[in-house]
């Protein structure tokens, strides 16, 4: 479809954020004393029944000693469990999910097209007396190495501990420097039989840009019936609000937060010329508008089966890709069939009290189809499918502005460039949108009213012939 429509596409990227603001499922101890805040983690999680497996890409701001990480994990780890992932697979899995900005320019209205086929949408009372009976005595603490391997830079072992204390203590006496609160935020996962997996980073194995580490994704795998991310942790390093993009793969599988309120990024929405140039800080006003009016809730922002996209900035996901991320430790049934559900949420110490569990959901679609003849992207919204083709897609209009050379034009035909009916794809480096938050008026860049989220538009998209309608 992208090839027949002529698309010019404009990848967001990886979107402009706090940099030091990122959210994490564990939390970093240093051997230094100077602060340290995690940035910039990338989470991609697949499930498959009682499977999940976990894998995440971490980058470091602080100072360039030995580091090492600390998450929660239902089991005992073994090495056969944990590996080491390259960075691309990241990439190219963030391409896929990540907001697309698209152009179409209104065709010559004298020009006889071509027949189009039709898009077919498939891709109790009181209780007895209380017993003063003298309580057991209270168990020894204990801090236990459950087992101890190496996987590429890390150094891993696997704790167990019956006390929140003891487990301070023992990474204490490891020369680590917890993070202020360790103790009280260790003692739910200790209370409910979790183990630790703590990863040691061997500095010199690891190369630096500046301060940061450039670090080795890792994954694990283990099994649990219920599905989550353990976040709260995360809050130890937070320097502010924290943002957490999960990205979750599963065999036709659409997933939501089971215990946070839910709700779809704004898409199919027509923007200005300027967005081209400012789309990071377009999407990033965008997202904020969205969860002041829904505050807490977890944002879809994609869900798609992650072998094809339409429009596609980049390469999709192969098997190959499948297999790094964890398809290899689901048996014997392939990799095929993955859908990528991409959620985004925002938090703080005081708005995530419980770790996030996720659901699985109906199918969505919406971020679809093409212009109608008056520039409206007409599948605005999310509705439910019977597929999941959900994404998060912005579109920069441009009306025909060349002489109108026939008696009877038609005009509301729209695709590439004129004169370049080939026209390939563009996108935009994903650096371009690291970058510090710039200030933008929603109202002042977007071409059509956005119900969602009750936004006016300061200016509508202009056609020739629109006053006919």
């Amino acid at each position: 479809m992208k090839t027949r429509l002529g698309l010019a596409l404009l990848l967001a990227g990886v979107l402009a954020v706090p940099a030091t603001a990122d959210a994490f499922c564990g939390f970093y101890v240093s051997g230094a004393t100077g602060k340290l805040f995690n940035n910039a983690t990338q989470v991609v999680m697949m499930r498959d029944g009682q499977r999940t497996v976990l894998s995440m890409q971490n980058d470091y701001q602080g100072p360039p000693q030995d580091f090492a990480l600390v998450v929660p994990v239902p089991t005992v780890l073994q090495k056969e469990d944990v590996k080491t992932l390259p960075h691309a697979v990241f990439t190219r899995v963030d391409q896929m999910g990540a907001p697309r900005l698209v152009e179409y320019w209104e065709q010559d209205p004298c020009y006889v097209p071509r027949v189009r086929r039709k898009y077919s949408g498939r891709v109790g009372g009181r209780g007895a007396p209380r017993d003063y009976a003298p309580k057991a005595k209270a168990k020894k603490p204990f801090v236990k190495v459950e087992a101890r391997f190496e996987v590429g830079e890390y150094e891993i072992v696997i704790l167990s501990s019956n006390d929140s204390g003891a487990l301070d203590g023992w990474l204490r006496a490891e020369m680590y420097n917890i993070p202020e609160g360790a103790q009280d935020a260790l003692r739910p996962y200790i209370e409910a039989g979790t183990k630790f997996f703590v990863a040691r980073v061997n500095v010199a194995k690891v190369t630096f840009a500046g301060n940061r580490a450039l670090l080795s994704p890792l994954r694990f795998h283990y099994d649990t019936p219920e599905f989550t991310l353990p976040v709260r942790l995360g809050l130890l390093n937070a320097n502010g609000p924290q943002d957490l993009i999960v990205n979750i793969l599963a065999r036709n599988q659409r997933y939501e937060a089971a215990n946070r309120a839910n709700v779809t990024i704004p898409t199919n929405v027509v923007v200005g010329d300027k967005v081209r140039s400012q789309f990071g800080a377009f999407y990033n006003a965008l997202f904020d508008e969205t969860l002041a009016q829904n505050p807490g809730a977890v944002v879809t922002e994609y869900s798609w089966a992650a072998n094809t996209c339409d429009p596609c900035p980049g390469p999709t996901l192969t098997g190959s890709d499948f297999q790094l991320l964890g398809a290899d430790a689901l048996g014997d049934r392939g990799a095929s069939g993955f859908v990528l559900t991409r959620l985004h949420a925002r938090y703080t110490q005081e708005t995530m009290t419980e770790d996030l569990v996720f659901r699985a959901a109906a199918p969505l679609v919406g971020g679809r189809g093409t212009p109608d003849r008056y520039g409206e992207l007409t599948q605005k919204g999310a509705s439910p499918g019977n597929v999941n083709n959900f994404q998060g897609r912005y579109a920069i209009l441009h009306p025909w502005k060349g002489p109108v050379s026939c008696q009877s034009p038609s005009f509301g035909s729209w695709g590439g460039p004129p004169g370049n009916r080939g026209h390939r794809a563009a996108t935009v480096s994903p650096a371009a949108f690291v970058a510090k938050r710039r200030k933008i008026k929603l109202g002042s860049v977007v071409r059509q009213d956005v119900p969602e989220i009750n936004l006016k538009a300061a200016r509508k998209l202009r056609l020739k012939h629109k006053s006919k309608r």
